[in-house]
């Protein structure tokens, strides 16, 4: 089968937010069909399309109640057909999410489950009696509540590591898996590509269901209890045989920041894994934004020497062994500029943080508005953020802290900041409750496809270098950080038929750096002239080069 997912760039489409075709406040699948040919022109040969399947998005759609049927909000089948024939006609890959460790607790089999004793439904989610009336565990899940959700009908718990309207599937049925199978060649029959596996690390739980005893809080976060089991390799043993060895496609597993590079391999490994490859969370905290609900802004910093560190770390246990996929966001992640970069600086921040990432190594996936440097959000009340994980922090908060203090945090950390509408223009129309970020009359494509000194040329611009001209080293050049103790810059070598370096200044400062100018050739630079003192090259707010070595 062919490796075509090594040597393009891809971009992820959080299709409720990218584009509203119908002008009904709603993104839909024609929209991403009109916006196919701008993803083209950007460069992209891979794009990753979130959930549109039918679901009452209490996740935004990863709550799937009809794995077969496209959500009404999205357009339906038909839609999804013109928009894989198009891609194809553009060279685009396309995949989908694939989410098969849960569904809606409005899926046919769950409600079966729930309102039968006797539902031969009732195995295929994971079902406990109550322990002296209280839940059977101390498990806390990753959306701040217990695992647990009490059905009285049946006087049973059900278990849900993520909202308690997204009831965990159980893995150990063989005739689920058959279910799960199906829904796959579904989707792959009709044209997608591949898939992006929602959540996979998780699809094994600790099946004695004995408390966790890390701490003695009554809810206790212990994602051993159901993250990276040795179990989960048997189930995925079987789907690679029963599903994935049959077609050209790709698929990349979610596993979060739950897996060491030493798991990842047990997954993507070229040897004997199940994935082409698996994305992990790890460079994408490097800032302290998410430490204590306590700490203000100002002492919000990115840690340098530790991010560089861990994109080294990964390549070099995996480089040879696996591939890798890199990003620095995505749907559940604050936006990279807010984050990494610096909002006063936003058009030098953002083209150094695109030329960084885009030549490191494996397949680098780009978000939606990442190309024009959108922005978090500066939502000025508590009750403006939508996304469940928010909802169940404020509520676990309130009694400890002010309004203030929470609304500082999730401004930072929150996963609305991915979730705003798509900046397409500075006339652009709300026609719904979505979030369009302010910033949109000066932060949109409109404007940056008429100024050539805009992110969203520049990044058109690196990613041409990266398809063409330094293809073989962007991608499968040798990397090496360079001067890696460096706090402040992030530079590294890429070394194939040729040599290039990167340079990046990550600080809102002016720093030096050794001199790699004067003797070379500068291919990229995000200034418009070179400072040099004392035979070193002067690196200002977020400067960035890509030189090659002569």
């Amino acid at each position: 089968m062919s490796v075509w997912w090594k040597d393009v760039v891809g971009y992820q489409i959080y299709p409720s937010t990218f584009n509203d075709y119908n002008k009904d406040g709603h993104g839909d699948i024609k929209g991403i069909t009109k916006k196919l040919q701008y993803l083209k022109d950007l460069g992209i040969g891979l794009i990753w399309i979130g959930p549109i399947y039918k679901s009452p998005k209490v996740d935004n759609g990863y709550d799937i109640s009809d794995f077969y049927s496209i959500d009404e909000s999205y357009g339906n089948l038909d839609d999804v057909k013109i928009m894989l024939k198009k891609a194809k006609e553009l060279n685009i890959k396309v995949i989908f999410d694939l989410v098969l460790n849960h569904t809606s607790s409005k899926h046919e089999w769950f409600i079966d489950a729930c309102n039968n004793i006797d539902s031969i439904y009732k195995d295929y989610y994971i079902f406990k009696d109550p322990v002296d009336n209280k839940p059977p565990n101390n498990w806390k899940g990753f959306f701040q509540e217990s695992v647990w959700t009490y059905v009285e009908k049946i006087n049973k718990y059900y278990l849900h590591i993520f909202s308690k309207e997204m009831p965990d599937l159980n893995w150990d049925n063989k005739n689920l898996r058959k279910e799960m199978y199906k829904v796959a060649r579904f989707w792959l029959d009709l044209g997608v590509d591949g898939f992006r596996l929602d959540a996979i690390a998780h699809l094994s739980k600790d099946k004695t269901f004995k408390d966790s005893k890390l701490y003695k809080d009554d809810l206790v976060y212990d994602t051993s209890k159901f993250s990276n089991r040795k179990e989960i390799f048997k189930y995925l043993k079987e789907f690679k045989k029963e599903v994935l060895d049959h077609y050209d496609c790709v698929t990349i597993g979610e596993v979060g920041g739950c897996a060491t590079t030493d798991e990842a391999l047990k997954y993507s490994s070229y040897e004997d894994g199940y994935f082409n490859m698996v994305f992990n969370f790890d460079t994408c905290w490097e800032n302290g934004a998410y430490g204590s609900i306590d700490k203000n802004d100002d002492e919000i910093k990115t840690n340098v020497l530790n991010m560089k560190k861990l994109f080294e770390k990964w390549y070099e246990n995996i480089n040879g062994k696996a591939w890798m996929p890199i990003y620095w966001l995505n749907h559940d992640h604050p936006r990279v500029v807010s984050q990494y970069g610096n909002i006063e600086y936003r058009n030098k921040s953002a083209k150094m943080l695109g030329l960084t990432l885009l030549f490191m190594y494996g397949t680098p996936f780009i978000y939606q508005g990442e190309e024009i440097g959108m922005s978090n959000v500066n939502h000025d009340s508590l009750d403006k953020f939508t996304d469940v994980n928010a909802k169940n922090i404020i509520k676990e908060f309130e009694d400890n802290y002010n309004d203030y203090e929470i609304l500082r945090f999730l401004n930072r950390t929150s996963r609305d900041n991915a979730r705003t509408l798509m900046q397409w223009s500075s006339k652009q129309v709300n026609y719904g409750k979505i979030y369009l970020n302010e910033n949109y009359k000066v932060v949109n494509v409109e404007d940056n496809l008429i100024d050539e000194d805009s992110i969203l040329n520049y990044y058109k611009k690196i990613i041409s270098l990266r398809n063409n001209e330094f293809h073989n080293e962007a991608v499968y050049g040798k990397f090496k950080l360079v001067y890696r103790n460096n706090k402040d810059v992030f530079a590294y070598k890429k070394t194939s038929d040729k040599t290039i370096v990167v340079i990046s200044n990550f600080r809102d400062y002016i720093v030096t750096f050794k001199d790699y100018v004067s003797d070379n050739k500068i291919i990229l630079h995000n200034y418009n002239d070179v400072m040099i003192s004392n035979n070193k090259l002067v690196l200002r707010p977020f400067e960035s080069y890509l030189i090659l070595i002569k």
